[in-house]
């Protein structure tokens, strides 16, 4: 009896599937790739994304920074609908800088953490600024370390929607313990 030879690597999986594509390298965000798009520039935080060292708490204190310079000009309605329209062209936004750095959720993305975090100072203000402090060490706890739920999102979701989608879970639990530390006192 005489057996089929294989016709090539692709008949050795199963289905007789061609394998996949290699992924491509990931590529490095830096201020040329940076300056290569304008979504690039808004997804990497206006550079704060580009940071060697820690760039989602780089991201967050620009965050902090423009929160306390956009709020001469803008009501709280509007911080709500530039909250809402940062957080849905995010998505989009995140996505596309996230694909062209062959990365599902690179770290110098940080326009998640800045819509979030302004949610967060919106929803807390008026505080004072040992207030905002302790609102942004709380923020970055629930950002870095991910417990569950958060966890849960961040592995599941992928693309835009799970790089913007995680933060915003981070930012409600930020929220959740400031009130429940408020109710406390």
């Amino acid at each position: 009896m005489q057996t089929d030879q294989p016709l090539g690597p692709a008949d050795d999986l199963i289905g007789n599937e061609p394998p996949k594509a290699p992924r491509p390298q990931p590529r490095r965000a830096t201020a040329r790739f940076m300056l290569s798009h304008p979504l690039h520039v808004l997804s990497l935080g206006f550079g704060s994304g580009l940071s060697p060292v820690a760039p989602g708490t780089v991201g967050t204190l620009f965050a902090w920074a423009s929160f306390a310079v956009l709020s001469r000009y803008l009501t709280v309605i509007e911080w709500g609908v530039l909250i809402a329209a940062g957080f849905i062209f995010g998505i989009a936004i995140c996505g596309f800088t996230a694909r062209k750095l062959g990365t599902d959720d690179p770290s110098p993305v940080v326009w998640d953490e800045i819509v979030a975090f302004w949610l967060v100072l919106l929803m807390v203000t008026p505080v004072t600024l040992t207030g905002q402090f302790w609102a942004f060490i709380v923020f970055r706890f629930f950002d870095m370390v991910k417990p569950p739920p958060i966890s849960y999102f961040d592995r599941r979701l992928k693309g835009g929607f799970g790089i913007m989608f995680d933060d915003l879970v981070a930012a409600f639990f930020t929220l959740l313990v400031i009130a429940l530390w408020r109710m406390s006192v």
